[in-house]
């Protein structure tokens, strides 16, 4: 088996993202979208992970002592809030130049977290309670390995979180001609729309590995508010949850 075959990186991928590193923390940058996007996967994190390990919502670190992995972490948009919710989090991307940019920005608001420019098979032998697999696995070169690998690293009773894109006439239309060639929210050939994963496809291979699905739920785009809201419609935008048992 080649080297090619054994990892999940996309060098593609990687250097695109790269190119970009510095754009993370400017919420009128490339990863503006991102910015406006994390309300809603932040308050669905904390939801879930609340009821499952019977946490308090309304304590200000509701996370503590749960340990976290957020994987294709980037800049660390959504690793310094789990952290700052209490969570032991880890966060690996394998771009050197985002992992810099977000131990940086960790650095300036005084946030302890265990930053990694590494693949998700540099830490299969590592256990989580958490995994945080968000916007990641339709840039990954083979989504079924690399949601086996994330699923071994999870302990007995964990959460995943995955957010993906659907491979629909909807989504081609939206989330690639909509949201990169015609409204500009992310630079064009951010996403492929043949690498788009339909939630039954990513429910069988989460299946396979011993997960059931807690919960799933669409995220549509409101312009007239500039949010994003949960919605029954996963034509596009989704995010699951599953529970190792």
């Amino acid at each position: 088996m080649t080297a090619a075959a054994r990892t999940t990186i996309d060098p593609a991928e990687v250097e695109k993202f790269s190119r970009m590193a510095a754009e993370w923390w400017n919420p009128k940058g490339k990863f503006g979208i991102l910015h406006v996007f994390n309300p809603v996967r932040l308050a669905y994190i904390k939801e879930q992970v609340c009821a499952r390990f019977g946490r308090d919502p309304y304590d200000p670190r509701p996370f503590k002592g749960l340990r976290f992995l957020d994987i294709g972490c980037g800049g660390g948009l959504l690793t310094e809030p789990m952290a700052r919710l209490g969570a032991d989090i880890v966060g690996i991307d394998p771009s050197e130049k985002n992992i810099r940019t977000a131990q940086v920005h960790a650095a300036e608001q005084e946030l302890e977290i265990d930053y990694r420019c590494a693949a998700v098979e540099d830490l299969v032998d590592e256990k989580f309670d958490v995994v945080l697999n968000m916007e990641v696995i339709e840039h990954v070169s083979n989504p079924r390995n690399f949601a086996k690998i994330c699923s071994a690293m999870l302990k007995p009773e964990g959460l995943m979180f995955v957010a993906t894109i659907s491979r629909t006439l909807k989504s081609f239309g939206l989330a690639i001609i909509g949201a990169e060639y015609i409204l500009g929210w992310l630079p064009k050939g951010t996403h492929h729309w043949e690498k788009f994963i339909k939630p039954e496809e990513l429910k069988i291979w989460l299946g396979e590995n011993g997960l059931t699905i807690n919960g799933e739920t669409g995220v549509t785009y409101h312009p007239l508010a500039n949010d994003w809201k949960r919605s029954r419609d996963m034509d596009v935008n989704y995010m699951l949850v599953a529970q190792k048992t």
